[in-house]
């Protein structure tokens, strides 16, 4: 594929241009395939991991058809949707869109929860080129009439699995609803269950199916290892780990956000700068505690799963599983923050005994075993010991399993419009309609 050029593929001289000044010169292999069937104007399926170049995939071609012949949108309308899982993809797709179409005069936004819906409004009021957005405000902002979708020829959904997974896929086929029949459509997934696959025979015509990296099959040129640590002995593990100057850009994962929250503290108090990521926080802390980790202000970004898709930073050179994800998909996608555009990365588990059990679930995706390193760690103190045997609340299981809380999206939550609200005391009917709207209106 080495002599495969993005010329070669029939893009866009403005577009080269674009991809020269970000030293993009070869197509990954999901591009190679992908580009020449879009701009074809086939409808698309693609099966890929995270980091496999899927945003110039489909961003490469929309931005060629879209400014082929250009038709200025008509006020409140998009022409082209894509709809992104979390905040943090949706901004990073607008991201590398703007960066690849700098030449084209195409207008493009995002739609997003957690921040104030007027600017949003205010930006579709003369409708754009390109609209990126997460499901549940784009769904409330199309009922309240300020976004109009009939004008949509290009329709993209990324991340489907993942929008699955956070209870989306509702939104998702109310929104399709909206969108003329006559149109291009996309769909990325870096899993197919049956749901994604339902959805797929309902919005997409004889799409051309692409594949590459099968699931569970991670990254080769990510250097992986396991450490077998107690749980009190991880922030230990961790601070002995980070006196290596080599972990200069590091993503630190937890199930929890009170987990992020105390290894973040734990890691400031011993003088690591460190921010951490997760559902609890405003779209604003979110996107400052990025733009500190990107910019190299902040040497390690402390995350739960939210971060796991769509984080695409360069040059993270480690990626540490503080706890071990309870979906073993999860750690595939969370070590594939590094090693991305052709580099090399090194990805650090801790399991614990309560762990064990997520290891072997791990393994059997990944088709290996992670090489075990012994640590040097003193023996366990007597408070340690007492805290191994202190009780400890559930992590968060699998669907049908304890400690699961039906509805809650995994490592997300407050993302998700179909959430229970927390309330005091119970709420009189009369004002049901009005919590719904609340949560729909705060949703990513």
């Amino acid at each position: 594929m080495t002599d495969v050029t993005f010329s070669s593929l029939g893009v866009a001289e403005p577009i080269l241009r674009a991809l020269a000044a970000e030293n993009y010169t070869h197509p990954t292999p999901i591009q190679s395939k992908a580009i020449p069937a879009l701009l074809a104007g086939r409808d698309l399926l693609g099966i890929a991991q995270t980091g496999t170049g899927k945003t110039a995939a489909f961003g490469i071609p929309l931005l060629q058809g879209l400014s082929v012949g250009h038709v200025p949108p008509q006020p409140k309308q998009a022409k082209a949707l894509i709809l992104a899982p979390t905040r943090e993809l949706a901004v990073q797709i607008e991201e590398s869109l703007r960066s690849y179409g700098r030449f084209l005069n195409l207008r493009m936004t995002v739609i997003l929860g957690g921040v104030n819906q007027n600017t949003q409004i205010r930006n579709m009021s003369k409708g754009v080129d390109i609209l990126v957005a997460t499901p549940g405000r784009l769904l409330d902002l199309v009922q309240q009439k300020q976004v109009r979708l009939d004008g949509v020829t290009h329709f993209i959904v990324d991340e489907a699995d993942r929008m699955l997974d956070m209870g989306f896929i509702r939104d998702v086929r109310k929104l399709v609803a909206y969108i003329p029949k006559q149109r291009q459509s996309m769909l990325f997934s870096a899993t197919m269950p049956e749901d994604i696959a339902r959805l797929v025979h309902e919005m997409m015509n004889n799409p051309e199916r692409i594949e590459v990296a099968p699931q569970g099959k991670t990254a080769d040129r990510i250097a992986q290892s396991l450490y077998f640590v107690p749980m009190p002995q991880k922030r230990q593990l961790l601070s002995e780990l980070m006196k290596d100057v080599a972990l200069n850009r590091v993503i630190v994962f937890t199930r929890t956000k009170h987990g992020a929250n105390r290894v973040a503290e734990h890691l400031t108090k011993t003088g690591v700068v460190a921010e951490a990521i997760h559902g609890n926080k405003s779209q604003n802390a979110r996107q400052r505690a990025l733009d500190l980790f990107r910019t190299g202000k902040a040497r390690v970004l402390v995350a739960t799963d939210i971060a796991a898709r769509g984080i695409d930073i360069d040059d993270i050179s480690h990626v540490i599983n503080f706890e071990l994800p309870n979906e073993p998909e999860s750690y595939v996608h969370r070590i594939g923050r590094t090693a991305r555009a052709g580099g090399e990365g090194v990805a650090i588990s801790f399991c614990d005994a309560s762990e064990r059990g997520y290891l072997k679930d791990i393994e059997r995706v990944i088709r290996m075993k992670i090489p075990v390193v012994a640590h040097e760690l003193p023996d366990l103190t007597e408070e340690q010991k007492r805290q191994m045997d202190e009780p400890r609340r559930p992590h968060g299981h699998r669907h049908g399993k304890p400690g699961h809380k039906p509805g809650g999206p995994r490592g997300a939550a407050g993302d998700n419009p179909h959430a229970p609200k927390k309330r005091n005391g119970s709420r009189a009917h009369w004002n049901r309609s009005r919590d719904n709207a609340g949560r729909r209106a705060n949703s990513a």
